[in-house]
């Protein structure tokens, strides 16, 4: 019977690690469809039918033209030809495809699991909950998407594409604390409310350092200062105190580049100082192997981001070059290292478990 429970439990914690893995790559897919400018080629949601892209002649001229109508394309797409338009296309298709099949991926086992009951009843409804933040992110989707779609704006809004990302870190955080709660033995945990307290402040700062991060994607700051060490030669900009503090702290680009990076530095300097509390607890084999993936983690961020800003002058309009890479790899380096301190925070715990 125990050898059963636990092969269940194994099936589960697997099937939404799985997930997990596939949530991050759709945010990497996020990602490529930003900074290739293909996040506004679709210009309807049709959940179902809009898994098939075009497939004949007249189909793509429909759809090229629905895009021609909207001011990416006015102001700055004009001389796109259909085959332009395709290239654009496929990235956003194919962005909508994958969360398709995340749907399916998540119900089907969903189905499975629960016929061979593998599913305990206490899991049913954490699940039910994973499947409605499933649903409300493609819902934010296209309320960011539609943010775009009119006679004025060259991109989507900034704060929609931000929310849009944070609710999806939210989704996965959400899956991988359910998986851990299922896989992790109790044996893994270990007693440590000073740490845990001081692993929870990071993850709050680190949630607002990408919130920022998000901010600085949608308004293509990187190239408003792409120096380093200094913003433009200034240590603390002038334009902190030019401007109301609400349009500072949300819109104005230098402003944004200046808190993105200093609370990279923050976060680098408080998770070596966390790596140095952690040194001598080796109980657990999941904390010894998450505290170094911490460590490494944010130093290869903060060494990405600084690459990529010095980067950012080389960017062309529509080519996927060496500053695109860069910031796709901070971006994904950045969610690595969220969901690394997260892990980190679920083995710690503020009191020992009631037995």
């Amino acid at each position: 019977m125990m050898q059963q429970e636990e092969k269940s439990r194994i099936w589960v914690s697997n099937w939404l690690f799985v997930g997990v893995a596939m949530l991050v790559v759709q945010v990497i897919l996020g990602g490529i469809t930003r900074l290739t400018g293909s996040g506004l080629s679709i210009t309807e949601w049709d959940p179902i039918m809009g898994a098939i892209p075009p497939t004949t002649e007249s189909q793509w001229q429909h759809a090229f033209q629905q895009y021609q109508q909207i001011a990416q394309f006015k102001y700055m797409n004009y001389n796109f030809t259909l085959t332009d338009f395709k290239h654009i296309f496929f990235w956003e298709w194919f962005h909508r495809l994958w969360a398709r099949s995340i749907g399916v991926v998540f119900i089907i086992p969903f189905v499975y699991f629960i016929i061979k009951k593998h599913i305990k009843p206490w899991m049913i409804q954490p699940l039910i909950g994973l499947f409605i933040l499933g649903g409300f992110q493609g819902l934010i989707g296209w309320i960011m998407v539609k943010s775009g779609l009119n006679d004025e704006n060259l991109y989507v809004s900034h704060i929609k594409l931000a929310v849009h990302f944070i609710a999806a870190m939210v989704l996965i955080t959400y899956t991988l604390l359910f998986a851990l709660m299922i896989r992790v033995p109790q044996s893994q945990k270990l007693v440590n409310p000073s740490l845990k307290k001081f692993t929870l402040i990071i993850i709050i700062i680190l949630f607002v350092q990408l919130l920022y991060g998000a901010f600085m994607a949608g308004l293509k700051a990187a190239s408003a200062a792409p120096t380093w060490p200094t913003i433009n030669g200034m240590w603390v900009p002038d334009a902190l105190g030019n401007s109301p503090l609400q349009q500072s702290l949300f819109f104005n680009k230098i402003t944004i580049h200046f808190i993105h990076r200093t609370l990279a530095y923050i976060l680098l300097i408080l998770i070596i100082f966390w790596y140095a509390k952690t040194a001598n607890i080796k109980q657990s084999s999941w904390f010894n192997f998450t505290k170094k993936m911490a460590i490494i983690l944010v130093c290869t961020q903060v060494v990405l981001g600084v690459v990529a800003v010095l980067s950012s002058t080389g960017i062309v309009l529509g080519k996927f070059g060496l500053f695109e890479w860069l910031a796709e790899l901070h971006q994904t380096i950045g969610m690595l290292l969220l969901l690394t301190m997260i892990a980190n925070s679920y083995l710690l715990l503020f009191r020992p478990a009631q037995s």
